[in-house]
This record gives C-alpha cells, sequence and structure tokens, in this order.
C-alpha cells in the first residue's frame, strides 16, 4: 500500500499536513536546499530519522514537491502514516462503495426485489446508514496493517524480477483467493456462533434479501473480522505491490457482487450470488467467500434453488411464499422471535 500512500502524499499529504503542522524555518531557506534545513528542524519534533524520497515502486515515480518537506510530520512520520491511511481507506472505500453499488442497483440488480415479502421498509436507504456508520471504524481497525506494510514489515515486492520463484507473479493470485477463502469462511462461520451473532452479524442479516448496497452494510468489528485474511496475506506469502491494489480493489467489487440479485453463477465451485442468497435467506448454508470448496468440506453447502435462474420463477409468488415459510422456520430456531420489521407485499407495491 506504500504506492497508494505515496499518490495519496503527493497530490493531498504533503499540502495537508504542511497546512495543518507546519515547520517554521528561516525566510533565506528555499527549495532544494529546504530538504537539509527541514530535517535539521524535525529533530524539535521528535523525528527518528531524516525523510529522505524513495519511489514507492519503479513502474513510476512522483518527484516530490517543496511541500513534502514543510510538515513537522514528514512523509516517512508514523502518526502522519496511521492518520492517511485511515482517511484513504474511509474516504475512497465510501467512493468505491458508492460507485460500485450504484451502478450495480442501475444495471444489474432487479428491482422486483423490493416487492419480495422479506424486502425492509426504506431497505436500502438502512443499508447505506449503517455502512456510513461502520466504515469509519473499520478504516481505523485496518490502517495498523497498512502502516506495517508501508514500514517494510510484509513481504510486498515491487518489480516481477524480484518474485521468489519463478511463475509466482502468476500463482499469487489463485494462492492469495485460497487462503482468504479458507480463513473467511472459517471467521464467518465463527461469526454465527450463538455467543457473538447477536452482537456482530445479526446487523448483516438484517438484509434478507438484499440490495448492492447491503455489500457493506455490517457490524463494524464483522466488516473487520472478515477482512483481516487479506491484510494478514502479505506479512505471510510475498504479494507484488501492484497486484495487491488491485486485489484490495477486487474484494471490494467482489462483495457488491455477491449481493447484486443477479443470479448467473449456477456453478458448483464459484460462490456466487445465488449461492450468498441461499445464507442470507436459509443462515446456516453458504459462508464461503469466493468459492464452495470449504461449505462442502464443513457440511454447510446448500445449492441455490432452480427457481432462482429462470427468470419466469425467480420472483414468483409461490417462490417468495416457500422462501418466507422455511427462513421464518430457521429463523425462529436460531434467533427465537424476530425483531424485525417487514412490509407486506401490497405496502411495499404502494411505495413503488
Amino acid at each position: 500500500m506504500d504506492i497508494v500512500l505515496e499518490i495519496w502524499d503527493t497530490f493531498i499529504g504533503d499540502r495537508l499536513y504542511t497546512a495543518l503542522l507546519p515547520v517554521s524555518l528561516p525566510s533565506s531557506v528555499s527549495f532544494p536546499s529546504l530538504t537539509t534545513a527541514t530535517n535539521s528542524s524535525l529533530a524539535l519534533f521528535g523525528a527518528s530519522k531524516p525523510f529522505v524520497y524513495e519511489p514507492a515502486t519503479q513502474m513510476f515515480h512522483f518527484e516530490p514537491s517543496k511541500y513534502a518537506y514543510m510538515s513537522a510530520w514528514p512523509r516517512n512520520n508514523l502518526y502522519r502514516q496511521f492518520l492517511s491511511f485511515f482517511l484513504i481507506v474511509w474516504i475512497f472505500g465510501i467512493i468505491v462503495y458508492f460507485i460500485s453499488a450504484t451502478l450495480s442497483y442501475i444495471l444489474i440488480w432487479d428491482k422486483t426485489t423490493v416487492r419480495h415479502p422479506k424486502f425492509l421498509k426504506n431497505q436500502i436507504p438502512m443499508e447505506i446508514a449503517q455502512t456510513m456508520r461502520s466504515m469509519p471504524i473499520m478504516s481505523f481497525l485496518t490502517a495498523p496493517f497498512l502502516v506495517a506494510e508501508a514500514r517494510g514489515y510484509a513481504k510486498l515486492y515491487d518489480a516481477v524480477a524480484e518474485e521468489p520463484f519463478p511463475y509466482y507473479s502468476i500463482l499469487q493470485f489463485p494462492v492469495f483467493i485460497a487462503f482468504t477463502d479458507f480463513f473467511i469462511y472459517w471467521i464467518h462461520r465463527g461469526l454465527h456462533h450463538p455467543l457473538v451473532y447477536k452482537t456482530l452479524h445479526k446487523p448483516h442479516h438484517k438484509w434478507i434479501m438484499p440490495s448492492p448496497f447491503a455489500s457493506h452494510a455490517f457490524h463494524p468489528l464483522d466488516g473487520w473480522l472478515q477482512s483481516v485474511p487479506y491484510h494478514v496475506f502479505p506479512f505471510i506469502f510475498p504479494l507484488q505491490k501492484i497486484a495487491y491494489v488491485f486485489l484490495f480493489g477486487f474484494i471490494n467489487l467482489w462483495t457488491v457482487l455477491i449481493h447484486d440479485g443477479e443470479y448467473v453463477a449456477n456453478s458448483p465451485i464459484v460462490n456466487g450470488a445465488a449461492c450468498h442468497t441461499m445464507h442470507h435467506l436459509y443462515f446456516n448454508y453458504n459462508y464461503g467467500q469466493f468459492t464452495t470448496l470449504w461449505d462442502r468440506l464443513g457440511g454447510s453447502y446448500r445449492k441455490p434453488n432452480e427457481e432462482l435462474f429462470r427468470r419466469e420463477t425467480k420472483m414468483g409468488e409461490e417462490e417468495w411464499k416457500r422462501q418466507t415459510k422455511e427462513m421464518e422456520s430457521i429463523l425462529q430456531t436460531v434467533e427465537g422471535q424476530d425483531d424485525r420489521q417487514y412490509c407486506a407485499p401490497k405496502e411495499i407495491k404502494k411505495n413503488i
């Protein structure tokens, strides 16, 4: 993530921290001699070592402007890096969330879902509100991983020539998917344990028929826990820097896709939107993130109803009644009395 941090610092961070925490320097000092003068002054602010610009990647770099040397918090300051990553994950997380979920809502999501008896009144605004409450906390908890990566504690590498063995730069993608799929399965399944479910995971199961905006609508600790394997991976396995940025974006997009209600993946391997809908409806099935492997091995796989893949039956009242009856039976067993407020189909039709 040091690549993202360098881009942030070049276009936003340097000016932001110079404005907030400027270094007092003699008026006679001018750029480029500013570097030496600033690093001398930073000793007054407890800087552990002078800031010396080093490109985050060999593929491109941005020569720092004078603002990179004019803050009491230089680019290599621990607190600055933490605050920067917190803001990056929060701000750009919200941007990616709204762009991807909105596009999915407009182009993919089946709008007839709002007539389903388990679709809540005002559900989409509630999904967005929950996401907005959770995002800053999830970002705060994620920032330490990114700081550690930027400070060189992870096994991130830059050029393909630095890969640990030939073709690893290709192999890293399936290894990443396999590693995260395994651990997210067990974390997700653990979140269904009665000791933690009602506190942490139940807020996401409020969305029985989710829209794309439910993709990030978690309790903040729930959302963060399910993201931990992504951030732990580069501390255990080598990962190319650009690939890491790509995978970070892919994960957020995938999270939207499995909530988009478009059941195109009728596959015994891929844990797509149909499989994840089974999880929201029937609770004890399909905990996986990318594949059905661990659900099959763990005895929690449920094949999506065939009706979901036929347009004429996907949103038919007969299918809805069957889903509702089974879902409510499971819910009584798992949660006791259901405290969620639903709209009846007739009420929802009036709102459309």
